[in-house]
Parts: structure tokens; C-alpha cells; sequence
């Protein structure tokens, strides 16, 4: 299963840019970046996400209750969450897989690779999906 379309949501625009280079000008995914909780409510109407790229620590609305909120759409209640963040404490880390996340990345990234980071991350989800399908 190839991953095409990503939901960017990162309340710091250079982190956004990065991204933004990251996952279409070198890896060729379909973005929608937005710069905060608010903004990704808005854009799901006319955008469905296959995967969640969110930042854990956001002014108003946090990572958490931005997934919360994405989760009462019918389009997002089972897209895959990966959280990014630069506070990688395990209890923390544990907190957003325990919500719903299928990996934490730290922040710094490697723009180089994060394409691939999450085109793989995507795939290992829905191969555990079939194993736990098909027990």
C-alpha cells in the first residue's frame, strides 16, 4: 500500500517549509500543511488524509487535542498518527501511541529520509493491521 496523501499539521512555519520539502519536492507525496489544530479541522473537509504528520506541542489547541478533535471525522477516525515532536521523554512517548499514534519521530529530523521514514511506517501499520485481521 503506497502513501500518497499527508496531513501536515505544525504551528512553526520553518518546521513547515522543511517538511513541505521533505515530503514533496524529494519524496513526491501530496501535501496539506496547516499551522495549527484549527487549521487541520478546516482542511479535512475537502482534504482526506491518509496519514497525520502532527507536532505534539502547539499553542491553543496541542498535538493530542488536535488528534482528539481530526478523530470525531468520519474520514480521519482511522488514519495512522505519526506525532513530532523535539520533548521525547518515554512516559510522553508512550502518552501519544497510547492515543492512537503509530510512532513518535524527534525532532531534528533528516529531511533526506523522512519520505521514506513515513512510507514505511505506513506500510508496517497496515501489515500489522492484516496479521491482527487475519488471527
Amino acid at each position: 500500500m503506497q502513501l500518497d496523501k499527508i496531513l501536515h499539521v505544525e504551528d512553526d512555519e520553518s518546521i513547515r517549509v522543511i517538511v513541505e520539502m521533505a515530503l514533496v519536492d524529494i519524496a513526491g507525496f501530496n501535501l496539506v500543511s496547516c499551522d495549527g489544530g484549527n487549521d487541520a479541522i478546516s482542511q479535512i473537509t475537502h482534504f482526506t488524509p491518509e496519514l497525520i504528520l502532527l507536532d505534539a506541542m502547539m499553542p491553543g489547541m496541542d498535538g493530542l487535542q488536535t488528534l482528539h478533535e481530526l478523530r470525531k471525522k468520519p474520514q480521519c477516525q482511522h488514519t495512522p498518527v505519526v506525532f513530532m515532536t523535539a520533548r521525547i521523554q518515554e512516559s510522553e512517548k508512550q502518552e501519544y501511541l497510547d492515543a492512537g499514534a503509530i510512532a513518535v519521530i524527534e525532532k531534528p529530523f533528516n529531511a533526506m529520509t523522512l519520505g521514506d521514514e513515513l512510507q514505511a511506517l505506513y506500510q508496517a501499520h497496515f501489515r500489522a493491521a492484516d496479521i491482527i485481521d487475519s488471527e
